[in-house]
């Protein structure tokens, strides 16, 4: 794994990660999932387990995503998106 990646402390929000086209202005997908996708995943330990901030504030390590990325490409598996 990248020395950058493994450093990087960013937290990033479920939004962030599956995109959000309602809002102004619309937020790209990193993984162009839909929410229920994302969460069924995490359940299953498919993707990273998320960080509670608050009751109602959840969160992802953005090395954590990209590292998923990142193995889901260097294998040539799109089972990310599947």
């Amino acid at each position: 794994m990248n020395a950058s990646l493994s450093t990087d402390n960013t937290l990033l929000r479920l939004s962030q990660i599956v995109g959000d086209p309602k809002a102004s202005p619309p937020i790209p997908p990193i993984i162009p999932i839909c929410k229920t996708s994302w969460w069924n995943g995490v359940k299953s330990g498919k993707y990273p387990q998320p960080i509670k901030l608050g009751p109602r504030t959840t969160c992802w390590r953005k090395s954590e995503v990209l590292a998923l990325l990142n193995k889901n490409q260097e294998g040539g598996d799109n089972s990310v998106t599947n």
